[in-house]
């Protein structure tokens, strides 16, 4: 299990946000997955996807890793903000887009 958390943790460190989603930014392959994407991409921030789906390792990986037991889940600058619910929530609260102009999230 170390070495998963060690990719992990490599994984969220070399961007500024990163989306552990099923399928790809273009390509979604679930509806939360979907809205998650559609929620970064008004937000106007560039971000990394990551396809649980090819590699079932990082699957589980992350739910350990984040301690949240669904997918998508969402990191900014390597701390761990949550999933598709609450990516919502804080979106539409304008949470989540103050977070991302906080943290100084490189842009789309």
């Amino acid at each position: 299990m170390a070495d998963i958390n060690e990719r992990i943790t490599d994984i969220v460190g070399k961007q500024d946000v990163v989306l552990f989603m099923k399928g790809t930014p273009l390509f979604p392959q679930c509806g939360f997955s979907s809205r998650a994407v559609a929620i970064l991409d008004h937000c106007g921030v560039a971000f990394e996807g990551v396809d649980v789906l090819q590699d079932m390792e990082v699957r589980q990986g992350i739910k350990a890793f984040s301690d949240w037991p669904t997918i998508p889940q969402l990191y900014v600058k390597g701390e761990f903000v949550g999933g598709s619910d609450i990516m919502m929530e804080m979106f539409e609260a304008g949470e989540l887009q103050q977070l991302l102009d906080e943290k100084e999230v490189a842009k789309a």
